[in-house]
């Protein structure tokens, strides 16, 4: 296993050289601030990639490229967008990349109804309240739930909804499968492992389709290119919204198959219906075992990336939610120290 913490190379990031002495940390998950269906230059992949490496951190996990909207609609222009991804995945195979997560979710990728959600111990965090998206109209002119909505205009939402609403579940799926016949093969090549992230909560949204949100959805996605390069971004957090998906026997099942490529390990507390609020890492802070999900990836013989998730906003940290340090830094910790008792237990 080779634990590895998201970055952002914006002029605010993280000090690298704070991520590096997380003890057990060795790499990081990048990005480039490039606008959707740009090709990213290798010069600018290598720029940061050797920034990284000056801290004593490795950058070969990127996260994320993200799919152009006209891809997912399957409209005419895809193919151009199509080939600008393909570029990409090779610009990013030359600097060694060896990851790169991304997802099919329509218009918005999370949903959550709350970033400052109060906990009892005094720390913040996401939330989703279904009742909210229930009441909340998302073309209203004062929907405000998440960073998405600042992307389009009203008038821009209202036609995505509308274009959504003529492609549907299975219009959704062939546009995937569309894209992944044209990528995987491409991503074989620069030895790149394409890692598809769940949708985040996994049910759909405002009547938008969902479709990487359970087993049976999974088996479907994988079996469109049976390659070792169509893989998962396992995310605990996304799947584990509901108690539909037993995440253990899912991790033996794909990690076992050689189908994750990249883990994400966070903990949510579920409520009533399809709510629920994110937590500590730590089991007993919400409804996932999180001793018995790292000890599938140990059973499963993993030897990919994961990193810690989510974090809360604790000891009066500013920044952005979810993703500042001292929260994940902890989840880093704990998530080390689970594995190196399981190896010395089974030792």
């Amino acid at each position: 296993m080779k634990m590895i913490f998201r970055w952002y190379p914006e002029a605010n990031a993280i000090d690298l050289g704070y991520i590096r002495q997380i003890p057990g940390v060795k790499g990081i998950a990048g990005e480039l601030p490039v606008a959707v269906g740009e090709i990213w230059a290798l010069d600018d992949i290598l720029a940061v990639k050797s920034q990284v490496e000056k801290s004593g951190l490795r950058l070969e996990v990127i996260e994320s490229v993200k799919v152009h909207e006209e891809i997912k609609l399957g409209r005419k222009s895809r193919d151009l967008y199509i080939d600008h991804y393909i570029a990409t995945i090779k610009n990013l195979g030359k600097a060694g990349i060896q990851v790169v997560c991304y997802d099919f979710m329509p218009v918005f990728d999370w949903m959550r109804t709350d970033a400052e959600r109060l906990l009892p111990d005094g720390s913040t965090a996401l939330a989703y309240d279904d009742e909210v998206v229930k009441k909340k109209d998302p073309l209203d002119g004062d929907f405000a739930l998440c960073d998405w909505e600042t992307v389009y205009s009203s008038n821009e939402l209202e036609k995505l909804f509308k274009c959504y609403e003529s492609v549907g579940e299975e219009g959704l799926w062939e546009n995937l499968e569309y894209f992944l016949k044209a990528v995987i093969p491409e991503a074989e090549k620069a030895g790149v492992r394409m890692a598809m992230h769940p949708d985040d909560p996994c049910w759909p949204v405002f009547g938008l389709p969902r479709i990487i949100t359970s087993e049976e959805n999974i088996d479907r996605f994988l079996a469109i290119a049976d390659s070792p390069y169509n893989a998962l971004t396992f995310c605990t957090g996304s799947l584990g919204c509901s108690d539909d998906n037993d995440l253990p026997r899912l991790i033996r099942k794909y990690a076992s198959a050689d189908r994750i490529a990249f883990g994400h390990v966070r903990n949510v507390k579920r409520l009533s219906g399809r709510s629920f609020e994110e937590s500590a890492h730590y089991s007993k802070a919400g409804s996932l075992d999180i001793v018995e999900i790292m000890k599938a990836y140990y059973d499963a013989g993993y030897e990919g990336y994961i990193r810690p998730d989510h974090g809360r906003r604790i000891w009066g940290e500013k920044g952005g939610a979810g993703y500042g340090l001292y929260d994940r830094a902890l989840g880093a910790v704990y998530l080390s120290g689970i594995w190196e008792t399981l190896e010395k237990v089974n030792k």
